[in-house]
């Protein structure tokens, strides 16, 4: 009865593109046009920032913003670049309650996930702002790449105490100025994070300024180490890919 019902649901309501909702074989998976335009991230990049290289410098080696500004994280991941394909999902899952496609963004970033963390924490949302979405989809992707890796999920340890304005079309100093002060750990909070290997979520790496208030706030807490790992990677001009 169950595969009866299960069949007569995909004949209703087939699964669809996350980025074009066109008709596909299974459930997050892309259509072939929008698989084709992903572009995929990994080594060589920067040690810091996952800015790509065109040739391997190292696994250690940062890109010239990064030496010139080390960032308080050790180290970004993203599993694509920030194009209109990534995009699109990001957008859906983010304000078009696509919650499903969290699902779909965790199975691509499993793939860079780093080894030897022992908690994935996301990115937190202004209560007003979770209010007002009903969701924080740092969250949801963190919940997936939990259940994938294995590894726990805490969305209670770090807080955003302060309400900011949308980060979008600042300048990186203008972005980090928005959110300094804005990420706290509760003191009662601190032995959970002691001594830990942190993996931050979120969906979307800029500029790194949120990454790096919420990595600076996590170590202050006791934590020894914290890489990012984001959905997209958006890729400034004059970058090597």
């Amino acid at each position: 009865m169950r595969a009866v019902l299960s069949t007569l649901v995909s004949l209703a309501l087939p699964p669809r593109c996350p980025a074009c909702a066109a008709v596909v074989a299974a459930d997050h998976r892309f259509c072939a046009a929008c698989w084709s335009d992903l572009t995929f991230l990994g080594p060589p990049w920067c040690a810091g920032c996952a800015r790509p290289f065109e040739l391997d410098r190292g696994a250690v080696a940062l890109c010239g913003p990064c030496l010139a500004d080390p960032p308080k994280h050790d180290g970004a991941r993203a599993a694509v670049a920030y194009g209109p394909v990534a995009k699109a999902l990001a957008l859906r899952l983010k304000y078009g309650r696509r919650t499903a496609f969290a699902e779909t963004a965790a199975r691509l970033m499993h793939r860079v996930m780093p080894e030897g963390a022992d908690l994935l924490v996301s990115v937190p949302l202004h209560r007003w702002r979770l209010w007002g979405r009903g969701y924080n989809q740092a969250a949801l992707i963190a919940d997936g790449l939990g259940r994938l890796s294995g590894t726990p999920v805490r969305h209670d340890l770090l807080r955003r105490v302060k309400a900011t304005p949308s980060l979008r079309g600042l300048g990186r100093r203008a972005r980090a100025k928005a959110v300094r002060g804005a990420f706290a750990v509760d003191p009662a909070d601190r032995t959970a994070l002691l001594g830990k290997s942190v993996v931050l979520v979120d969906d979307v790496f800029t500029s790194g300024a949120t990454a790096s208030a919420c990595a600076a706030v996590l170590k202050r807490a006791g934590a020894t180490r914290v890489v990012i790992l984001c959905w997209a990677r958006v890729i400034e001009e004059g970058d090597d890919l």
